[in-house]
């Protein structure tokens, strides 16, 4: 069970860190990854995380602004979002699955476990 939290109203060059939980266990040996989906707008990929290796991916429209890691104490993947843009308003999904290999992260139909996604609006 993935839960995710942090979002909110920003305002355009804010920054907002979302959260992502498991409350059915640890991430260990998951991929962990953010996506996300604006009214009217298919759902899209954001950025995802290989906990077993490290590997990261971004998409092309978040990469230098946004970064996801991991907070293993807190059991926790995180995605921090900073320079935001009007065009980055959407709900965020947290998704994880086992076992995926690299060139699978970036597509969201090899997630198997989903969050119930968290606003997140920017907006002068």
């Amino acid at each position: 069970q993935l839960g995710e939290s942090g979002g909110g109203l920003v305002q355009p060059g804010d920054s907002l860190r979302l959260s992502c939980a498991n409350s059915g266990g640890t991430f260990s040996g998951y991929t962990v990854g953010w996506l996300r989906q604006a009214p009217g707008k298919e759902r899209e990929f954001v950025a995802a995380l290989r906990l077993t290796t490290g590997h990261t991916r971004y998409a092309d429209s978040v990469k230098g602004r946004f970064t996801i890691s991991k907070d293993a104490a807190k059991n926790m993947v995180l995605l921090q979002m900073g320079g935001l843009k009007p065009e980055d308003s959407a709900v965020y999904y947290c998704a994880a699955a086992r076992g995926l290999i690299i060139a699978s992260m970036t597509q969201d139909i090899h997630y198997t476990n989903w969050g119930q996604g968290t606003q997140v609006t920017v907006s002068s």
